[in-house]
């Protein structure tokens, strides 16, 4: 499937173009029953990452890339979105829906592997952001985003759980539930 075949015209920048990207790519993650972020979470995701103003964030699980897409639109224009996925079919629509929202490719970066082999080459305290949008695992991810955020960086966990809310508790963390599917957590300077 061809995402620019759904677009006229060259590819666009700014939430006016971003919709209509967001809705086909919506659409692709149900039709291939690949989960994504509702609306409404993603414009929260929006907003948490325009107030933030992240320099670098992560983001383990990128499916088709909606989640990306929000995160992209609220990001500032020099910071750099690290998406991980282990499926390179998820990451080649992705980097599909990407470019048609008119995003550079220096903008994101897709790591296709597995995120416990991938989160460890990246660089410690070198991120302000990190969303965990996969189940599996969720301890190994909250551990990650511990080492890989500055001090005052902030984790949003999507569809968190009971443990996610215990381990995500002060003193490390100052956390606050945002939606019923969305909890977000400051990293706290030990």
């Amino acid at each position: 499937m061809d995402l620019g075949a759904h677009w006229e015209g060259p590819p666009r920048t700014g939430t006016d173009y971003l919709r209509p990207v967001i809705t086909h790519t919506m659409r692709w993650s149900a039709e291939f029953a690949i989960p994504c972020v509702s609306p409404d979470t993603g414009a929260v995701l929006r907003l948490l990452a325009a107030a933030t103003r992240p320099r670098a964030a992560v983001e383990i699980g990128t499916g088709l890339g909606v989640s990306g897409l929000w995160l992209l639109d609220g990001l500032p224009s020099e910071a750099v979105l690290t998406s991980i996925d282990i499926d390179p079919d998820l990451h080649a629509m992705a980097r599909q829906a990407y470019a048609a929202a008119g995003h550079r490719p220096g903008r994101y970066r897709l790591l296709t592997g597995r995120a416990e082999v991938l989160l460890n080459r990246l660089t410690d305290a070198a991120y302000d952001l990190v969303f965990i949008d996969i189940t599996a695992q969720r301890p190994l991810w909250t551990d990650a985003a511990a080492r890989l955020l500055r001090p005052g960086g902030l984790i949003v966990v999507h569809e968190p759980t009971d443990e996610d809310r215990a381990r995500l508790t002060a003193p490390h963390w100052t956390p606050a539930e945002l939606r019923p599917e969305l909890l977000a957590a400051t990293r706290n300077p030990v």
